[in-house]
């Protein structure tokens, strides 16, 4: 299964892509003069351990996912830092530590670790496919792919997702995943914003933004 790229990018136009790009993370709305809330999502840490704590789900990673518009209920909360906790914590150490989904040569299956991650945040309530993307993302930002309506509804990859993204970058000697990172440096956005996340946006956008 191949992924549907967004219309910018299928046009070739990359001109077109950098001015979305600026206008998710740099431009204010026009209703509030600030910024769209998920472009705080990339280098959100608020309590400053983000670092210290990426094998571990905390408060403000439920904070976090907040600013792309999902949230996490009290029962869930309460199951995710207090009863599972540990458990949760472990599946993050057998994911490893976050490197670049492109970089994967081997197809993830429901054997994967990250994999398993996400199928056990889907017991969690509140937590279904897009609540548990955003959570591994947090984790895990140039490896997990943020999954929702949106972008499966322009990517073409309602049925899967992670994997057709992973072949995607990977296709063409890695064509577009060098391609999406070029992008990123001439928006002139920080590392933080890794290649997935660009693709996430501009998909996004042309749903969410169509002007």
């Amino acid at each position: 299964m191949t992924i549907r790229l967004p219309k910018v990018l299928a046009s070739g136009d990359d001109g077109a892509a950098v001015e979305v790009l600026q206008q998710y993370f740099r431009a204010p709305r026009v209703k509030t003069g600030r910024l769209r809330s998920g472009a705080l999502w990339d280098e959100w840490d608020s309590s400053g351990t983000r670092e210290r704590d990426v094998d571990v789900f905390t408060a403000d990673d439920l904070v976090a996912v907040t600013l792309l518009s999902v949230a996490v209920s009290p029962d869930g909360a309460d199951i995710i830092l207090r009863e599972r906790r540990d458990e949760f914590a472990e599946l993050l150490r057998e994911v490893g530590p976050d490197r670049d989904l492109v970089d994967e040569a081997d197809e993830m299956t429901p054997e994967s670790p990250a994999w398993r991650l996400e199928t056990a945040l889907w017991t969690v309530p509140s937590v279904g496919r897009t609540v548990a993307s955003k959570l591994i993302a947090r984790k895990r930002p140039r490896l997990y792919p943020i999954y929702d309506r949106v972008v499966g509804e322009v990517l073409d990859t309602k049925k899967a997702h992670l994997n057709p993204v992973r072949q995607a970058l990977r296709d063409n000697d890695r064509e577009l995943h060098n391609r999406l990172v070029a992008l990123r440096e001439r928006a002139e956005l920080p590392a933080a914003v890794p290649a997935i996340r660009i693709l996430d946006v501009l998909a996004w956008m042309q749903l969410k933004a169509p002007g």
